[in-house]
């Protein structure tokens, strides 16, 4: 674990340059719009330890697979969002020597995320070999006001010396992924252009044939008055040059305009002019009046998702970067995209789509942003369902029924670890749970009908066919599969996969009577596109339903993670030597598979997502089995045990776990941030807090919070969206405030009692009575 982040509600703050740290600090101060990313690689060239990273939505090349020995049914490809053309680039060259801190001697260093207002600053002073020094100071964003451009301010002052100097602003396109499997380079050239101080380079993706244009206008001011630049063009790289006196104490300021603009969105002869219009539109605006729109729209996203912490800076800091990080990401306009772990700020996971939005992204979006937001999560998987199919079909299953992949972007799946691939198949409960979790949230009960119910139709025969009859047991069994714990492969009858198997039949089964009910001549097309014989097929789903089975160990009143768990040594975390943590750097695979270490929650998953049918002593037993054993080297893992420690009243607990899982990446827990950040695991940031320790669920239609406070805090407040309605909710000392900001009134339940909050009023429940 590495501290070296300062602590500040409102930024993120890195003092002192520590070359070791770099690819941390580039994930850590990553910036990103939705519509593309950038990490926080330096404008100026940079020799040392570096990940370039630039990235565009939706963008992808099917880099082929690579294993050691080929299995039937892996996909040919693993899909990848690309490292695309470098778009900040500032050289500066200083007589013969070129600004690279790699080789200077750095002081003054700092480096400043601004939560509030989106934008990266760093500064520091640089000695270079021949003694000259200069100080920097640079500052740029990715527009979320405009998403398809970004904006740069970069100064450099001489401290000690005049000298003339080479200042060049470019787009390099001579880029590639360090994840490509084989060493290849992705893009193609299609067209350039270098005119003035307007660059203008369009690149293609093998394979798949997206085009992006990348642009720039650059401006270099000096007292005022510009500078001339001349245009600069090679292979796959286009910019402009300027040669200017650099004088002592005097200061340089270069201002870089940027755009990304992709096909996926554009006509691809209409690129380049569309990419100029918006840069001419930046431009125009000019630097100041872009930030400005940059705070503006940032203050509308914190009025929607920020969470308050009084009395506690390290916990306020890290739940706003999560906060600041997601609706960087994601913002819901596009049902084509979606989230990958890393989001824009790493190539691990080839920036895909996993299980995790359902599971962990979706409350989020849910209760911070508008309904369509969420809605489009859903809807990106519904137009994927033939792809689900066409992979269940690969696996041997048939009679439409889907698998839908472990990774994916185009609903392909391209994963190829055999174990995860063909056996971690509890990612289809995820989709469907989704499915039940938006509408139980919104009341859209329309959305089963118009896209849910073919998807869970899909699903449900899937598992049908997953499940076989154990004559030995008289019972259906769940062979060969991985549950959400992949520090187990290829287990028999996972509690988890064979609970949430079942309870996706039955969810299926209560859909089809609902959308009949409700709307008969959809249920009808419904039937006729899927060729479903409802009497027949359902009467199969309750025949499993009845008759799935469960492992448990009676004595010791839990849900077996799957069979044989407790032939294992069962050693518990606290007793290994910490020299031996984590176990996936330390241990080989095989030690770690006939261990009884759990990688992340399982049975402790299915009790999170399933909790109204278990009483809590239940959940009490199997959470304080299971924790024990629990090594969290997954980032989704901590966030569920803050949720069931919270409902289980073990604050000390659920504070650790929300501390663990909201610095995972600023603090580095896992030794992985330099990978890209951990951003899906960050929406189980906001869950921790809001379902956590504020304890809120939906039940019955209703919205119920039963809120405690962790003991170093003062106060926690947040807003939520709620079925047309904004309530800010805050939890106290001396009591809990109900805010309605909107229009009607609501009835929300507090620690089980029902509360009336008139439009515009506020509520407040203090030692068990409301008063106004």
């Amino acid at each position: 674990m590495k501290q070296y982040i300062k602590t500040d509600e409102w930024n993120i703050i890195e003092e002192g340059f520590v070359p070791h740290y770099n690819k941390i600090s580039e994930s850590i101060f990553s910036l990103g719009n939705g519509r593309m990313g950038q990490r926080a690689n330096f404008e100026e060239a940079y020799s040392g330890e570096t990940l370039q990273g630039n990235y565009v939505a939706g963008v992808y090349y099917p880099d082929k697979t690579r294993v050691g020995w080929w299995k039937n049914g892996y996909p040919e490809y693993f899909a990848k969002v690309l490292n695309a053309a470098n778009w900040i680039g500032i050289d500066i060259r200083i007589g013969d020597e070129v600004l690279d801190l790699h080789h200077a001697k750095v002081s003054s260093f700092s480096r400043v995320l601004n939560m509030k207002e989106g934008y990266l600053q760093r500064s520091f002073t640089a000695t270079m070999k021949s003694g000259k020094e200069v100080r920097v100071t640079a500052t740029r964003f990715c527009s979320i006001a405009d998403d398809e451009a970004c904006a740069i301010r970069y100064s450099i002052t001489p401290l000690n010396f005049d000298s003339e100097a080479v200042i060049t602003g470019y787009i390099d396109g001579d880029i590639r992924n360090q994840d490509a499997n084989y060493d290849e380079k992705f893009w193609e050239s299609v067209y350039s252009h270098a005119e003035g101080n307007s660059a203008y380079l369009v690149l293609r993706t093998r394979k798949t044939g997206f085009d992006v244009c990348t642009g720039q206008q650059l401006f270099i001011l000096q007292d005022g008055q510009p500078v001339s630049i001349q245009p600069v063009q090679r292979e796959k790289y286009v910019g402009g040059s300027a040669v200017a006196v650099l004088s002592r104490n005097q200061e340089t300021i270069i201002f870089k305009y940027a755009a990304n603009l992709s096909s996926e969105n554009h006509a691809r002869e209409a690129l380049a002019g569309n990419c100029r219009l918006v840069l001419e539109r930046a431009a125009a605006k000019g630097f100041e009046s872009m930030l400005k729109e940059q705070a503006a729209a940032w203050a509308r996203k914190w009025e929607e998702s920020d969470i308050v912490i009084e009395g506690d800076a390290a916990a306020q800091q890290a739940i706003r970067f999560n906060i600041f990080q997601l609706n960087q990401t994601y913002t819901g306009e596009d049902a084509r995209l979606n989230i990958g772990p890393k989001g824009f700020t790493g190539e691990k996971y080839g920036g895909s789509t996993y299980w995790d939005t359902e599971a962990y992204c979706l409350p989020f979006y849910l209760a911070t942003a508008g309904q369509q937001v969420a809605r489009n999560l859903l809807v990106y998987r519904y137009k994927h369902l033939e792809k689900a199919i066409e992979n269940a079909v690969k696996l041997g299953f048939s009679n439409g029924a889907a698998l839908y992949p472990m990774v994916t972007i185009n609903g392909e799946e391209c994963h190829n670890e055999w174990e995860i691939t063909f056996e971690e198949i509890h990612r289809n409960a995820a989709i469907a749970f989704a499915i039940f979790n938006y509408i139980r949230y919104t009341g859209d009960e329309a959305y089963l009908a118009e896209y849910g119910l073919e998807v869970l139709i899909g699903i449900a025969r899937f598992w049908a066919q997953r499940v076989n009859w154990s004559h030995a047991r008289e019972q259906y069994v769940m062979l060969g599969v991985t549950g959400p714990n992949e520090y187990e492969n290829n287990v028999n009858n996972n509690w988890y996969t064979n609970t949430m198997a079942a309870w996706c039949l039955q969810y299926a089964t209560e859909a089809l009577q609902q959308v009949v009910a409700t709307n008969p001549e959809r249920y009808e097309a419904i039937l006729q596109k899927t060729a479903l014989d409802v009497k027949k097929e359902t009467g199969q789903w309750q025949h499993v339903i009845k008759h799935m089975y469960y492992p448990e160990d009676e004595q010791l009143g839990i849900f077996l993670q799957q069979d044989g768990y407790m032939d294992k040594d069962q050693t518990l975390v606290k007793d290994l030597d910490p020299a031996q943590r984590p176990l996936n750097q330390k241990w080989s695979w095989d030690r770690i598979l006939r261990s009884c270490y759990i990688k992340q929650a399982d049975v402790l998953q299915g009790l999170y997502f399933l909790e109204d049918r278990y009483d809590q002593d239940t959940i009490r037993r199997n959470f304080d089995f299971y924790e024990p054993r629990t090594v969290h080297e997954s980032s989704l893992s901590p966030c569920v045990h803050a949720i069931l420690a919270a409902r289980l009243g073990d604050e000390q607990r659920a504070y650790e776990f929300y501390l663990r899982t909201s610095r995972l990446d600023l603090d580095d827990y896992n030794n992985d941030t330099e990978d890209g950040l951990h951003i899906t695991s960050m929406a189980g940031t906001w869950m921790s807090v809001v379902e956590g320790f504020a304890g809120m669920r939906v039940r019955g239609g209703q919205l119920q919070f039963s809120p405690f406070l962790p003991g170093k805090w003062q106060s926690f407040a947040f807003n939520i969206r709620f079925r047309g309605n904004v309530l800010k909710v805050k939890a106290g000392k001396h009591g809990v405030n109900i805010e309605n900001h909107s229009g009607g009134d609501i009835t929300v339940l507090i620690y089980g009692e029902p509360c009336e909050v008139a439009a515009g009023a506020t509520v407040q429940l203090k030692h068990g009575n409301l008063v106004n």
